[in-house]
Parts: structure tokens; C-alpha cells; sequence
């Protein structure tokens, strides 16, 4: 059975885009997911509130205050590997760049580890509305920041008149077209479009030390109703009957605009029928695993798809296009542009 990896998300932006804002939200809205978190800029995170209440589930302690500060791809994969220990049990691993980062050269860094228990996650690019032409003028570089994400978050839009929100809005399509764009107000982002979550563990014992999440809740006096919920959608697709490959890899090559993730398992005509294709796909970044269809399971393809604006009935559509109704009679060689992306 193929392993499930740790997805490890870059969150980027310039000066005062939101990062620390948006990674704030992401730790108090974790419910039961288990972040661990690299950050090289700490900004207005309270290192103290980290450490005492436990809004981050695994610690990297250095000399400079910080969680970590990664210096090159050695020094950053080390600390993505001590955050990807079993003992830590991890789901998965935020890295807060610098507002100075070169985001590329970090995905280089990320793509680029040795350790099999992670994945990439994803490039979330942080844009401030009301700064946008400013920070352009300042820093021209911010354009192929875009153009490299996976999602574009346009946050601070509560300071923008909504014609402004819209122009930059078309800005960024321009820039990067077909990459999601999620409004939010500070940093608001709900969690379960950047990674799975699980459920949160129900407290049974009558003392012990309380989540972040939990202790927000408490002195907050908030109750769940009125959790955030993201404008995303997620897409289920089901078939029993197997894929054709070359089919397949034409939609993934022209995925809809607004669609952030997919992820599930594939079955394809042509391929050994012991052989199960895990995917995992993120903005433009794809990978298959394989492993063995586990004794009793039923072949078949299941995905969920995740994403912004996305129209779910022809997504599903063009998705069912690609079930092969005579699967013998596909010849395996349609299957080498799968193989391409298989990350053993």
C-alpha cells in the first residue's frame, strides 16, 4: 500500500501581504489536524502562545527566536524531515517564507527533497488588495510570484472598494490564468481547501491542556456555527470501470481554471490489473504513486477534486469521457505518459 505522504505548503507574499495573518487562522481552525510549522520571519506570531498552548504540534527550537530559518535546500529538508518523524505524527507541514523569499527557489528546495514521507503541497501566494499597485511598483518581481503559484490569496479585500477588488481580481487572472484566487478577510482561508482535515479529538478526560484552537473557542465564546466557510467546492467522481490513460493525462493536461487540487485513486485500462495509481496533483504539480490494490478492495477510480468556480457537472462529464468502455482493447503503451509522473 503506498504510504500517504505530508503535504509541505509554501505560504508567500511580500511585507505585510498577511502571511503570519493567514497562518494564524490556519493554526486556529485546525480542529484535528496536527501542523507542524516552519517559519523564518516570525512577525506577530507569539512564539509563547505557540509553545504553551499548543497551537503547533511539533517545535523546532533555534537559537533566534524562531520555529526554524532555512538558509538552503540541506538546512530546509532537514527541518522538513524532523517535522515528518512518525513520533510527530504530523498531517502536514506549513513553511512561512520571508516576505523577501524567492518562492521559486523554495518549490526548487521543496521538489527537490530526498525524503520519501513528504509531498509538495502546494505554493499559496498572499497578494494585499489595498497594496497591490504599490507593492508591484516596489517590487515588479511580485508578477512571476504569481505566475509560480498553485493559489493566489487576495486578502485585506474589507479595505478595497469592491471595483478595486474586481480590477486586481482581473489582474491576477491575466497573470496567472486558470490559477484559483481565494478572497478573504484577514487571512480568513478556510483550512480544508489547502489540506485534508480530520476530525478533532473529543476531549474525555476532565483536565487536560487545552488545543489552540480550543482555547481561542473558549475565551472567544465561540460555538461552531459559525465556522468559515470558503467559497470552493469539491467534486467527487466514482467509476468502476477502468480509465483510458491517454484520455486521462488530456485532462489533467487542461485542467478547468479554479481547480486547486485533485486527489484519489485511479484505475487504467492497459495497466497491470494488481496496480493502483494513487494521484496526487496540486496547481500545475502531479505525481502518481502506485501500489497494490489491497486484498478485498474493489478496482475502480475515486477522486475528489477541490477547487474555485469550478463547474461540477461538466467537470464530472469531461471526467466520465475518460472511462474506457473496452478496456482489453487498449494497448499499453497509451499508459507511458502516466508513468512519466510516478514517484515510486
Amino acid at each position: 500500500m503506498a504510504r500517504k505522504r505530508i503535504p509541505v505548503i509554501l505560504v508567500a507574499g511580500f511585507l505585510g501581504s498577511g502571511k503570519t495573518t493567514l497562518l494564524n487562522h490556519l493554526l486556529r481552525e485546525s480542529g484535528g489536524t496536527r501542523i507542524g510549522v516552519i517559519v523564518n520571519d516570525f512577525g506577530s506570531v507569539n512564539i509563547d502562545a505557540l509553545a504553551v498552548a499548543g497551537q503547533v504540534d511539533s517545535m523546532i527550537p533555534i537559537e533566534n527566536g524562531c520555529l526554524c530559518c532555512a538558509a538552503d535546500a540541506t538546512e530546509l529538508d532537514d527541518m522538513v524531515g524532523r517535522l515528518a518523524r512518525p513520533a510527530a505524527r504530523i498531517d502536514v507541514i506549513v513553511v512561512e517564507a520571508s516576505g523577501l523569499a524567492e518562492p521559486q527557489s523554495m518549490i526548487r528546495m521543496l521538489l527537490a527533497s530526498s525524503d520519501d514521507r513528504v509531498t509538495y503541497g502546494g505554493l499559496v501566494e498572499v497578494v494585499d488588495a489595498a497594496e497591490f499597485d504599490r507593492t508591484r511598483e516596489r517590487h515588479p518581481e511580485l508578477d512571476r510570484h504569481i505566475k509560480a503559484a498553485d493559489v493566489v490569496v487576495l486578502n485585506k479585500t474589507d479595505r478595497v472598494r469592491e471595483d478595486a477588488r474586481r480590477r486586481v481580481s482581473e489582474e491576477l487572472g491575466r497573470l496567472a490564468p486558470g490559477t484559483p484566487v481565494v478572497v478573504a478577510e484577514h487571512g480568513r482561508v478556510d483550512p480544508g481547501f489547502l489540506f485534508d482535515q480530520r476530525p478533532a479529538p473529543v476531549r474525555e478526560e476532565p483536565f487536560q491542556q487545552l488545543s489552540f484552537a480550543e482555547l481561542c473557542d473558549e475565551e472567544d465564546g465561540r460555538d461552531h456555527d459559525g465556522h468559515l466557510h470558503a467559497a470552493y467546492e469539491s467534486v467527487s467522481f466514482v467509476s468502476e470501470r477502468p480509465l483510458h490513460p491517454r484520455r486521462f493525462m488530456e485532462f489533467l493536461d487542461n485542467r478547468p481554471a479554479g481547480l486547486y487540487r485533485m486527489k484519489g485513486f485511479v484505475d487504467f485500462a492497459s495497466a497491470d490489473p494488481t496496480r493502483k495509481f494513487s494521484l496526487h496533483a496540486v496547481g500545475a504539480y502531479l505525481r502518481f504513486q502506485t501500489s497494490a490494490w489491497a486484498r478485498g478492495e474493489e478496482r475502480a477510480t475515486r477522486l475528489v477534486m477541490i477547487g474555485t468556480g469550478v463547474d461540477g457537472a461538466a467537470l464530472t462529464a469531461r471526467l466520465a469521457d475518460c472511462v474506457e468502455p473496452a478496456p482489453e482493447t487498449v494497448d499499453e503503451h497509451h499508459l507511458l505518459g502516466v508513468l512519466r509522473y510516478v514517484q515510486e
